[in-house]
């Protein structure tokens, strides 16, 4: 990283840049934290792609970067091998950047519009079978913990949530008579999902041992030793383990869960608009993702059926 005290050459002065761009970017940040009202991982995750874009302007005042520069960035990471996705992530958050800049009269252009990241395959998201699921809920539980874990992943599978609209759910946002769960989302959007009658009954369980484990003053609904809200590593721990108990041959993440919500629910019903309308994405074509994987199941089968299918 440019050192922010580095003399200029020709005033002997420091230069003005870095500790510009030093306050920019702590305008912007705390915009969206404040104002946005983004998660923090999302506030961290702008910070590191703002200061790669840092390093990369160098001696150059942000302000000043064109349209040319920002390609030459984007050029110069995919060289070294960055993914498309990164380079994407990158690329939106300087947008955001750029676009606060604009409007607030900091910058005079976005130099990010029209930049585009190298194109790549789509992969396919890893979801489980309906066996595999099956088998992953078979085992009753022995302990507070167990009780607990149940009710978090068969809520998980049940409404399709993200692994940060699960930990930041209340009990209030449960509905059991309605069989609902309120789930507050990216851009802080709010959906409104269906439970499944397993879930409801892990969260039955495990609603009274919340209420002797709760910490004073606090109100998440799923909550770790301490009485306390569970973060989102310790779910990924605890999903990890209990696949393994369960003897699931792929790696488990609670990402799983959600697109094996996706591609079961599809595989049933064909409906895409209801599975993007639970799923909360903006854009029908991040769920089309799930058609997809719709077609291998129905390709497996032909190939094992159709008798002009099967290879010699």
């Amino acid at each position: 990283m440019v050192d922010d005290t580095r003399q200029s050459e020709t005033s002997g002065q420091p230069e003005t840049g870095q500790s510009d761009a030093d306050r920019l970017v702590a305008q912007f940040l705390a915009f969206i934290q404040s104002e946005q009202r983004y998660s923090q991982h999302t506030h961290d995750n702008y910070a590191r792609d703002l200061r790669v874009l840092r390093e990369l302007a160098g001696n150059t005042p942000l302000t000043q970067l064109a349209n040319f520069d920002l390609r030459g960035f984007v050029a110069r990471l995919h060289g070294k091998g960055l993914s498309s996705a990164t380079l994407a992530r990158h690329l939106s958050a300087w947008r955001s950047f750029y676009r606060y800049l604009t409007r607030q009269r900091l910058c005079p252009h976005n130099p990010c519009l029209g930049i585009r990241p190298p194109k790549a395959a789509r992969r396919l998201p890893d979801a489980l079978s309906p066996d595999q699921t099956q088998r992953l809920f078979s085992r009753p539980p022995e302990s507070w913990l167990e009780t607990r874990d149940q009710a978090m992943f068969e809520l998980l599978y049940s409404s399709g949530l993200r692994l940060s609209e699960l930990t930041g759910l209340n009990p209030t946002d449960i509905d059991m008579d309605d069989a609902t769960v309120l789930v507050t989302g990216k851009g802080n959007k709010q959906r409104r999902v269906p439970v499944g009658q397993y879930a409801l009954q892990a969260l039955q369980r495990w609603l009274p041992l919340r209420q002797e484990k709760l910490a004073p003053d606090e109100t998440a609904l799923f909550v770790n030793q301490n009485g306390r809200r569970l973060s989102p590593r310790q779910v990924q721990n605890r999903l990890k383990t209990l696949g393994i108990q369960q003897n699931i041959p792929a790696s488990l993440h609670p990402h799983m869960l959600r697109h094996s919500f996706a591609s079961h629910v599809l595989q049933s019903s064909g409906d895409l608009r209801a599975v993007q309308e639970m799923l909360g994405h903006a854009s029908i074509s991040t769920t089309q993702v799930y058609t997809h994987l719709d077609f291998q199941h129905l390709a497996k089968i032909y190939d094992a059926a159709h008798p002009r299918a099967k290879k010699k």
